[in-house]
């Protein structure tokens, strides 16, 4: 039988990547720091779709926890999908941001995310089959519109998704990277502006966002943006950036950066 593992399960995006994962069949490992809040949804879920629910409580940003649930995922062969979830936003301007908080954040949701996948996909790849699923941000292709540490932290999430598919694509291995916009979750609360405050046009519902991640997974889809109207924009935005990529290499810089130091005792002479 399959089984998910799910990181910031207790509540929020996590919660209901939860409830929809076990009522298509999967059975669950729920990961977050509240033992309680886990016990909750799980004893729930469990009555709800008699799947087997398993909590671990942890917390992420510490080591030994950390570790801990690292081990899970290299030893339980059960699991077939990691979505990482678990992460922390917030909205300060950058240098008014205290850094130990910024490197909590970068702890969270750059280094946790990366060593669960890497504990995670040589078992995927030796089996040819599994499923990553990254929760990044809309800020990771905008960093202007919020703290500039947590834009580059899911942008790092998501150029990680890139790499992951490029490497693991023909092995079996799907990764996802999704791309939540203004979400109704207590991520706002805890970064100092509740959801309640956004202009309500922009603030999807968890359940909404989820849903949309689920069905672009079915899709085949390697980044999902669930806010985004028109798909086609994020496939030409994603062509660009892929022609633009195979024009960096050059052994002359470009011309426009020539300067008398680097012009040709011919040009000096003209």
């Amino acid at each position: 039988m399959s089984t998910a593992f799910i990181t910031g399960a207790s509540r929020g995006i996590g919660a209901v990547y939860a409830d929809r994962l076990a009522r298509r069949g999967y059975d669950l490992i729920l990961v977050a720091r509240s033992e309680t809040r886990l016990n909750a949804l799980a004893a729930n879920l469990a009555r709800d779709t008699a799947r087997t629910v398993g909590v671990l409580p942890a917390d992420l940003n510490d080591k030994a926890d950390l570790a801990r649930v690292e081990a899970r995922l290299r030893q339980d062969r059960a699991i077939s999908m990691l979505v990482n979830n678990a992460g922390i936003a917030a909205i300060t301007p950058l240098l008014k941001s205290d850094v130990d908080e910024m490197e909590e954040m970068i702890d969270l949701n750059i280094t946790a995310l990366t060593r669960l996948t890497y504990a995670a996909a040589p078992e995927f790849v030796a089996r040819g089959a599994g499923t990553i699923v990254n929760i990044a941000s809309v800020v990771g292709i905008s960093p202007e519109s919020l703290n500039g540490v947590y834009g580059a932290s899911k942008a790092y999430v998501l150029a990680f998704s890139h790499s992951l598919q490029h490497e693991l694509a023909d092995k079996g291995v799907r990764i996802q990277a999704v791309l939540p916009g203004a979400t109704a979750t207590d991520l706002w609360q805890a970064a100092g502006l509740p959801w309640q405050n956004l202009p309500k046009q922009i603030v999807m519902s968890p359940e909404d966002m989820v849903d949309a991640a689920l069905a672009g997974l079915d899709r085949g889809e390697r980044v999902t943006i669930p806010g985004l109207q028109d798909g086609e924009e994020w496939t030409r935005f994603e062509a660009a950036r892929r022609d633009l990529a195979l024009r960096f290499g050059n052994s002359q810089p470009a011309p426009r950066y020539r300067t008398v130091s680097t012009a040709s005792a011919a040009d000096i002479m003209q």
